[in-house]
């Protein structure tokens, strides 16, 4: 005669643990075949967008009739210039006729009349381009620079890019967020910007 046989509970859930956890890998594969993510941020096309001296930018700052004023200047760590006579001025977070005009005011208001000023960029913070492009690596950031451009100083893309989007993880911030791409999608300095590779 056969007898009934009844599973112990604990057989029952050590069986069925590999059961429970096939739903969990879905997502992890979603999230590593390079599938667009559902939202995708917009960037200011190139035309809009203004650029803001930083650590690291490299100016060439000119006063009129003043020698001792005029020469190159590295922005610090801190976001300042160390200017004569005026000492530690903020650039930092400044458009450069933002920081020409601070300039002009504090060297008014303290040492000269009517002094003229002008203020040019040298160098610019770098860029920086990673994943599915021929040549990944550090490029110098220019005015008016795409990201199309950007990729195209990198040797272009490869044939497993995904075109449609890109990971960007700005200057001083740790999280990558996904950028829609266009012909005008603007580069800024200090950006890191990853080619995700596309879904056969």
């Amino acid at each position: 005669m056969l007898r009934h046989f009844a599973p112990k509970p604990a057989l029952l859930a050590r069986l069925a643990a590999p059961l429970l956890a096939v739903p969990l890998l879905v997502p992890a594969f979603v999230a590593i075949s390079g599938c667009a993510p559902s939202a995708l941020a917009e960037r200011p096309p190139v035309g809009t967008f203004a650029y803001r001296i930083g650590p690291g930018d490299r100016l060439r700052i000119a006063t009129y009739g003043e020698d001792r004023l005029t020469g190159e200047f590295t922005v610090t760590a801190q976001g300042a210039v160390a200017f004569p006579l005026l000492g530690e001025v903020a650039a930092g977070g400044q458009t450069v006729p933002e920081f020409t005009a601070l300039l002009q005011r504090r060297l008014a208001s303290e040492y000269m009349r009517n002094p003229q000023v002008s203020v040019e960029m040298v160098n610019f913070r770098p860029v920086y381009i990673l994943g599915e492009v021929s040549r990944p690596g550090e490029f110098p950031y220019g005015e008016r620079l795409s990201i199309y451009a950007l990729v195209a100083k990198a040797g272009g893309f490869t044939y497993r890019a995904n075109q449609g989007y890109a990971l960007i993880r700005s200057e001083n911030e740790t999280v990558e967020r996904p950028v829609r791409l266009s012909s005008a999608t603007a580069v800024q300095p200090g950006d890191t910007i990853r080619i995700p590779e596309r879904t056969f």
